[in-house]
């Protein structure tokens, strides 16, 4: 088969030839308790990230998963791309690009098969978030702060020598982007790309006659805690939130049915996450006849169930019951559309 390159061998020699920055591959391993695994190896006095140098033609990838089979005999998929770090020229006199990814969280039967086939590593050991930035050097452990940031906040960080650069999604101090935004130093991409950022749902909320709620339990995450019908606002596709309500009760309940008005705002937060609002919207109350069209999705949902008010707390979880109870109480006295905080009521003022 003739070369289907577009270029010469001279482009292509030419290109091979240029200098070009050293590019390594990092893994942000973890357990399920959300520690991170750091090595002591053979060829360094100080602590290192699993990982090495991408060689030949492999992508950063390919060379983290080789690595990870050399060092530590482990065979498991690389995840997703957390950060990118570039560095000036070191005592190697070349620049280093180094792709960080997460890998894990591994199970405890991964985690106690981990050894070391070649010898390159010493021992491994498995420290808390904090731990580890207090025990690695100082040009990997900014790096480490940065790509867990990058993870909980769903987003990526931009890095240079371990910096957060003024538009990186994750990983930029919120006191420091403040400054940087209160100081006009922001062009717009990049102030659209540090701002925090929050992920949106909509559900509906159903009574049966006898006003029980109907909850449905998810075959996903932990089945113990039931949902209400919704889930999350496709706004990327131009979606709102009331299409949203709509669209989920049609996919878990084979519904098809308008939400009725809007009952309660939700806002929810913890530190280093993404801030979650959820619209609660009134779906009325479902006679027997409509609750025997309920159709779920095998692979989504497990069960359905219309619950009386004073048994929620034994299927969902607080923050949801007292979402709930509002909307309950919304609906009843025809106020609203409440806003709350963590199902708590917001005082007005």
């Amino acid at each position: 088969m003739p070369d289907q390159s577009p270029y010469s061998d001279a482009v292509r020699a030419h290109y091979a030839a240029q200098p070009s920055p050293l590019v390594a591959a990092t893994g942000i391993v973890l357990d399920q308790r959300g520690r991170v695994l750091v090595l002591t190896t053979s060829y360094k006095t100080e602590l290192e990230l699993p990982g090495g140098g991408v060689e030949d033609t492999e992508t950063p990838e390919e060379g983290l998963a080789r690595e990870l089979k050399e060092e530590l005999d482990l065979s498991v998929p690389v995840g997703r791309l957390l950060a990118v770090d570039s560095r000036p020229p070191g005592p190697l006199g070349r620049s280093l690009v180094v792709h960080v990814h997460l890998v894990g969280p591994l199970t405890p039967a991964e985690a106690s098969a981990i050894s070391f086939p070649d010898g390159e590593v010493t021992e491994a050991r498995w420290l808390t978030p904090d731990e580890a930035y207090e025990a690695l050097p100082a040009r990997i452990a900014p790096r480490l702060r940065a790509a867990l940031a990058a993870l909980y906040s769903g987003s990526l960080a931009h890095l240079v020598g371990g910096v957060p650069q003024p538009g990186s999604p994750a990983g930029l101090d919120p006191e420091h982007r403040a400054a940087l935004e209160h100081a006009g130093v922001f062009s717009s991409a990049d102030h659209r790309a540090a701002r925090p950022k929050a992920l949106t749902a909509a559900s509906v909320l159903f009574t049966d006659t006898a006003g029980g709620v109907l909850l449905v339990q998810p075959a996903y995450g932990n089945p113990a805690q039931w949902h209400l019908p919704g889930g999350g606002i496709d706004s990327d596709l131009g979606e709102i939130p009331r299409a949203a309500a709509r669209r989920e009760v049609q996919e878990e309940l084979g519904l098809d049915i308008a939400p009725g008005r809007l009952l309660a705002v939700n806002w929810s937060h913890r530190p280093g996450y993404p801030a979650r609002v959820r619209f609660l919207y009134d779906g009325g109350t479902l006679d027997p006849a409509a609750l025997s069209r309920i159709r779920l999705p095998e692979t989504e949902l497990l069960q359905w169930r219309a619950v009386p008010p004073a048994g929620l707390s034994t299927l969902v979880e607080p923050a949801l019951r007292r979402q709930i109870e509002a909307a309950l109480q919304a609906r009843a006295t025809s106020t609203g559309p409440v806003e709350l905080h963590a199902g708590r009521p917001v005082p007005a003022g």
